[in-house]
């Protein structure tokens, strides 16, 4: 039955979807999964090479029975009815029953995780500079700027985070995986979902519990927030790796000395410049993690704000929910051969 809804999905949408490939194809096409990129949540990826000459990434989906028939739906949905410079480019997929594959632009930078997350980073000076994370937190806002408002259909995409924004060579950020996505109506902002869904850590509390609020594109916001704030502490300038210091440690911290005006006492600060960055970059995030959506900024906003000028920013109230949880316990729950995994909980 799930074999019949996707192959209805791709009839109704035949001109909309990108071209596909059988799987003998895409075989051929990774030279037979020989150089293998990275590992997902929904499966591993390989790069690949067109016949005419374009790389690529190849998603092999998951085969696990009844695993991936809406996450495949969605991505295909979701992407394909995008064109815009921060979000990937799905060139084609495979579907041939449990055989499946999308197959993307690639991204020689890779994820913006390894560059946040990398401990050897700082120590190579293998770093990204911080007009470089400046630019990245940009193009980030308007990818979403342009799923919530620049589409036909509203896209919300409930899995922003690292692992999910790809970096071309100049380091142009491109969203990707839209597993989790969800479509709306242009004129509705608010969507009903039986289930919370996204990653641990970076899912906006009115996901979980209605308590906070309904579920909006506000959601996205918070995500996109604590992705910003993690790359923030990425630069921590501790002696510490990220994954010793305390969750609650970062945003509070830095959120008193933001508030006291004092040294951020981040890594990489070089000169004046580089300091109204990283002050800009805090301030963003804190104001997209509020608990309360409706104080969250809209994406647009969100761009004004990076481009616009330090002094007409406020520090925001002080979050009362923390950054990414990267205690054991926490991470035995999500985590698949040091991947972080995108799950499904029950609301509240």
């Amino acid at each position: 039955m799930e074999d019949d809804n996707v192959e209805a999905f791709l009839k109704i949408n035949g001109s909309r979807v990108p071209q596909r490939y059988s799987y003998s194809r895409i075989k051929k096409v990774t030279n037979s999964f020989q150089d293998k990129l990275g590992k997902g949540g929904y499966g591993d990826v390989y790069k690949g090479k067109l016949l005419d000459g374009r790389l690529v990434a190849v998603k092999l989906l998951n085969e696990t029975k009844g695993s991936n028939g809406e996450e495949f739906i969605n991505e295909v949905a979701s992407i394909s009815r995008t064109s815009h410079v921060n979000i990937v480019s799905l060139v084609g997929y495979c579907f041939e029953g449990r055989k499946r594959a999308l197959i993307y632009e690639y991204m020689p930078n890779g994820s913006l995780e390894k560059f946040i997350h990398n401990n050897k980073s700082q120590e190579t000076n293998d770093y990204l500079e911080w007009k470089t994370m400046h630019k990245i937190a940009v193009g980030v806002a308007r990818g979403l700027e342009y799923l919530h408002r620049g589409c036909t259909t509203r896209i919300f995409h409930f899995d922003i985070k690292p692992h999910n924004i790809l970096l071309d060579k100049d380091f142009c950020p491109k969203i990707s995986d839209f597993g989790l996505a969800k479509l709306c109506p242009k004129k509705e902002s608010i969507v009903s979902m039986l289930h919370a869904r996204g990653t641990i850590g970076y899912i906006a509390p009115e996901v979980f519990s209605r308590h906070f609020g309904r579920v909006s594109h506000k959601a996205d916001v918070y995500s996109y927030g604590m992705l910003v704030l993690e790359m923030v502490r990425g630069r921590e300038n501790n002696g510490q790796s990220i994954e010793d210091t305390s969750d609650l440690y970062f945003p509070h911290s830095i959120y008193k000395k933001l508030e006291c005006d004092e040294d951020i006492g981040l890594h990489g600060i070089e000169s004046e410049e580089d300091e109204k960055v990283a002050r800009k970059m805090i301030l963003v995030g804190l104001c997209c993690i509020q608990a309360n959506p409706s104080k969250r900024p809209a994406t647009n906003k969100l761009i004004e704000m990076l481009e616009g000028n330090l002094e007409s920013l406020q520090v925001p109230p002080e979050p009362l929910l923390s950054l990414p949880s990267r205690t054991p316990i926490a991470t035995s729950i999500i985590q698949i051969s040091g991947e972080t995994e995108s799950c499904e909980v029950e609301s509240m």
